[in-house]
C-alpha cells in the first residue's frame, strides 16, 4: 500500500498555486498576491509556508536576507494526488460516480460536455 501524502488545507492550496504559478517565490511574494483577494497576515503566510516545507511541498533556499521557496512537487501530481483522495474518500473509490456528477450538473455547459466526451475518448 502507497504512503499517504499529507492532505493540503485550503490556505496550503492557495499559497501552492502562487509558487507554482511564480516558480519560486518568497514569503513576501505569496502573501502580496494573496493580499489581492483576501485580508490574510504575513506571519500567516509565513507559518504556512513553513508548514508546507515540512509537509514536503516546498523546498527553500538562502536568499540574501529572506528565504526564497519553490515547489518540491509538480502541481500536475500534487492535483491528481487531491482528486484520488477526495474520489476514494467521497466515492469509494470509483471515478464513475464522479464523472456522472460532473455531465449531469446544470452548470455544465454543452461545449464543456462535448469536451469531456472528446477527452474520455482520447484515452
Amino acid at each position: 500500500m502507497r504512503k499517504r501524502e499529507p492532505t493540503l488545507t485550503t490556505q496550503e492550496l492557495a499559497i501552492m498555486k502562487v509558487v507554482w504559478r511564480l516558480g519560486s517565490a518568497t514569503v513576501r511574494d505569496v502573501y502580496q498576491v494573496l493580499l489581492e483577494d483576501r485580508h490574510i497576515a504575513y506571519t500567516t503566510v509565513m507559518t504556512m509556508m513553513n508548514i508546507l516545507e515540512t509537509k514536503g511541498y516546498l523546498k527553500k533556499d538562502r536568499q540574501e536576507r529572506a528565504y526564497r521557496y519553490r515547489p518540491a512537487r509538480a502541481e500536475r501530481i500534487v492535483i491528481s494526488s487531491m482528486v484520488r483522495e477526495f474520489v476514494n474518500r467521497v466515492f469509494d473509490g470509483a471515478p464513475r460516480p464522479l464523472l456522472l456528477h460532473l455531465v449531469k450538473d446544470a452548470r455544465l455547459s454543452d461545449a464543456e460536455r462535448d469536451e469531456l466526451l472528446r477527452l474520455i475518448d482520447e484515452v
